[in-house]
């Protein structure tokens, strides 16, 4: 089964994220549990986390249909000493408010090395900082999103995905959201059949499968390896309608989170019935 959704606002709360994810038929969806430019948040409220739980139960939003993010301002692989513990603690408390909510899923950016520090040692400092952030949690999944490559960040070869992975010490709770924008523009053609089945190939090789955790649906306004984070309607820009036809009909990509985020909200609604209509078919 397809589990189609966007990103919805979680405004004035956290539990209107699940009725703003039913009013556009969506099957699942994405929120920031907290705001995603601060560093510190008000905590969630009783009243917070048992109206978001019964309204999944009441809407069907199952953990499996929801994928969290992480805020902006987070960043794992961060050179200087004082501002990664910054950052860890930010981290723990998005985990922690997952936690709270039954949310099993965190997507996040793994990092940015801001010509500072080799790659490697900053997807060590990544992966490190994942390490410290499970031991204190549980039931929760940190699921690392690739990029397009823009600036010092990281993540955007399957490689470096791989480099984290491998040196997190619990895989169990370690998975991967791909983001068709940045895949294309990070020089994984998913736009034609053959450069789709390729990039599924070299994810399942170096990667794996099995840590396929979630997907973000954009198309792009730029081109192919331009590492350029542009996103745009779907079948409106370079990336192309046949891309999200193929996923909605590739069996590998069922029961995870299909995630819009889209440039104009207004019609993600005709975009997910535009998706459900293309699939089987």
């Amino acid at each position: 089964m397809k589990y189609v959704g966007a990103h919805v606002a979680a405004s004035p709360g956290v539990a209107q994220a699940p009725v703003n994810a039913k009013e556009i038929n969506a099957k699942a969806f994405a929120l920031f549990t907290r705001n995603p430019s601060r560093w510190v948040s008000k905590p969630l409220t009783e009243s917070d986390i048992s109206t978001f739980k019964a309204r999944c139960d009441e809407y069907g939003f199952s953990p499996a249909q929801i994928l969290a993010h992480d805020g902006y301002l987070i960043n794992l692989g961060q050179p200087d000493d004082y501002k990664l513990e910054q950052s860890r603690e930010a981290f723990l408390d998005e985990f922690r408010r997952c936690e709270q909510l039954g949310i099993s899923l965190l997507n996040f950016h793994p990092g940015s090395h801001l010509n500072a520090i080799p790659i490697d040692d900053c997807l060590d400092r990544i992966a490190d900082s994942i390490n410290i952030t499970l031991e204190m949690t549980e039931g929760v999944t940190a699921v690392i999103e690739n990029t397009a490559g823009q600036g010092s960040n990281l993540g955007h070869r399957f490689e470096q995905i791989a480099h984290i992975i491998d040196r997190v010490d619990d895989k169990s709770r370690v998975g991967v959201c791909i983001d068709t924008c940045h895949a294309f523009a990070a020089g994984y053609d998913l736009s034609t059949p053959e450069g789709y089945e390729a990039t599924w190939r070299e994810f399942d090789e170096i990667i794996g499968m099995k840590y396929l955790a979630g997907m973000h649906l954009n198309d792009t306004k730029k081109g192919l390896a331009s590492h350029v984070d542009r996103h745009e309607s779907l079948g409106n820009g370079v990336l192309g309608a046949d891309c999200f036809r193929m996923i909605m009909n590739d069996p590998r990509i069922d029961n995870i989170p299909l995630i819009l985020e889209t440039i104009n909200p207004d019609i993600w609604a005709e975009e997910i019935e535009w998706l459900y209509s293309i699939e089987n078919k």
